[in-house]
């Protein structure tokens, strides 16, 4: 499995200096055969709160120039955007999968809005972990905070190989987004991509690109510093069954109560 880490510098609610910049990476992915390019958490607009202005329906303006761009340059892509909730005045923050004809396979809503920077008050939760395939690989994907909730990922880690994470994380926490990373692909035993993106948004907040593979082993893979924006790397999905099947630590997981004393 090739992959095309795209840390795209996003320039803030500026949709067509973003299209236009994502999709010469995507030529790049293409050209260098890759099987699936990935695209950081609101890779269009950044994080607006502006949810009048830049939440599109489903099947809006973003959804078609990625699918049109998946279809031309015949290639998988996962990216983020900001899709509108049906009736509310929120948005959804949601991962978005076309395949290499540019068909919508899989689409995921963040389940967790980051509080602290009162996400919640302009993106309504997803509910619903998803799983999909791509070149034959079953994977999930997740959104930046929802990271740091491991139960989300042990989830569906039985039914996956890899798990791609997309996100606008600062370098303020990058060594969170690091570790954290590398231990949901330690206990799940799968491949975990994470694609953050790079520079600096309109409140100043610097972002460290740090988008990085982890093998089943924890092993880093690929690793983006905070200037690169397209790194390419390779994996064998075929590598989660032999490590399960040597090291079945997944098998031993058991139910288990709580019991509160008082």
């Amino acid at each position: 499995m090739k992959i095309a880490l795209i840390q795209l510098n996003i320039v803030f609610e500026v949709k067509q200096t973003n299209y236009e910049r994502t999709e010469r990476f995507i030529q790049e992915a293409s050209q260098a055969a890759c099987d699936i390019a990935v695209l950081p958490e609101l890779c269009v607009t950044g994080f607006s709160k502006n949810i009048s202005a830049f939440a599109e329906d489903g099947d809006g303006e973003t959804a078609t120039i990625l699918s049109n761009m998946a279809k031309t340059y015949h290639i998988n892509l996962i990216a983020g955007c900001m899709e509108k909730a049906m009736g509310l005045e929120k948005a959804k923050n949601v991962a978005a999968v076309y395949n290499r004809e540019g068909t919508l396979v899989a689409k995921y809503t963040k389940i967790h809005p980051f509080s602290f920077t009162q996400e919640d008050r302009y993106f309504i939760p997803g509910d619903q972990v998803v799983t999909f395939e791509v070149e034959g690989m079953p994977a999930g994907m997740f959104i930046c905070y929802d990271l740091r909730f491991p139960e989300i990922f042990r989830s569906l880690v039985k039914d996956v190989k890899a798990i791609f994470v997309i996100a606008n994380w600062p370098t303020s926490r990058k060594d969170h987004w690091e570790t954290l990373l590398r231990a949901r692909a330690i206990e799940n035993q799968c491949f975990v991509i994470g694609v953050n993106r790079t520079g600096t948004d309109n409140h100043g907040l610097h972002f460290p690109g740090a988008s990085h593979i982890f093998d089943p082993f924890g092993k880093d893979l690929c690793a983006g510093n905070d200037s690169d924006e397209l790194l390419i790397a390779e994996f064998d999905p075929a590598e989660v069954e032999s490590v399960r099947a040597a090291f079945p630590f997944l098998q031993d997981m058991r139910p288990f109560k709580m019991v509160l004393r008082s």
